[in-house]
């Protein structure tokens, strides 16, 4: 089956497709010794080679679930000196990459894959991926802070409103919420509680899409099988 061969190159882990198309138009890339040009496909028989060498084979797709714990950050590795989810998952997993982000001080599922596909599918906004997040929060008037979290909020110019607010707790000052939202602004659950007059507390992801966080501890994680994956791209958004 042909397959472009941007699409091929990146399967290989030498680089991204982004990085396999400039590659292309420099001339680099050739297909049974011609060079290719942008658009160009090739059969899983043809010799595809760059700067003259042969591709590897394609890595072999990863797909795991991950509880990130607070104190981490979403990213390979850290120029501050932070301690990376990376660090969490044995080498034999190879290079993959955070499916989206939670930020330092926030925890819960994230998804990590070598899969460029799967990730973009997860991650971009016409899908809308529904992802729900286990909120503790503090505040004087909690009621009506609540009151509005359920109502659209501005933050940095635009409003945004969450999908749903489920009260699961409360006592005195805090609650415990879980907030759904299908949009991925920076820090978005944090700012609407801020702009809601809530403190928050602890902020936990507990699903994303199909996937959920239920019987993994901090730390820990789980390989995904394909089933899984493959339901995702079909899964009700509710």
């Amino acid at each position: 089956m042909a397959e472009r061969l941007q699409k091929r190159i990146a399967a290989s882990g030498l680089m991204s497709r982004r990085a396999a198309e400039e590659a292309i138009r420099e001339g680099r890339v050739a297909v049974n010794g011609i060079t290719a040009g942008l658009g160009d496909r090739a059969e899983d028989t043809d010799l595809v080679t760059l700067d003259g060498t042969p591709l590897p084979d394609a890595e072999e797709k990863q797909y795991i679930l991950l509880y990130k714990p607070r104190g981490y950050v979403c990213s390979m590795c850290d120029e501050r000196g932070r301690r990376s989810v990376r660090e969490l998952l044995p080498e034999s997993f190879g290079r993959v990459y955070p499916v989206g982000r939670l930020d330092i001080m926030s925890e819960g599922l994230l998804l990590m894959t070598n899969d460029g596909d799967f990730a973009r599918f997860m991650m971009h906004p016409s899908n809308a991926i529904r992802k729900t997040y286990r909120t503790t929060v503090r505040g004087e008037a909690l009621e009506e802070g609540i009151a509005k979290l359920r109502q659209p909020l501005e933050i940095d110019g635009a409003f945004v409103q969450a999908d749903q607010v489920r009260l699961l707790k409360k006592s005195d000052d805090r609650a415990v919420l879980d907030i759904v939202i299908h949009e991925g602004k920076n820090r978005q659950i944090r700012r609407m509680c801020e702009a809601a007059g809530l403190r928050v507390l602890r902020l936990v992801r507990v699903r994303e899409g199909s996937f959920v966080l239920d019987g993994l501890t901090s730390g820990k994680y789980r390989v995904l099988s394909q089933k899984e994956v493959q339901a995702a791209r079909g899964a009700d958004r509710e």
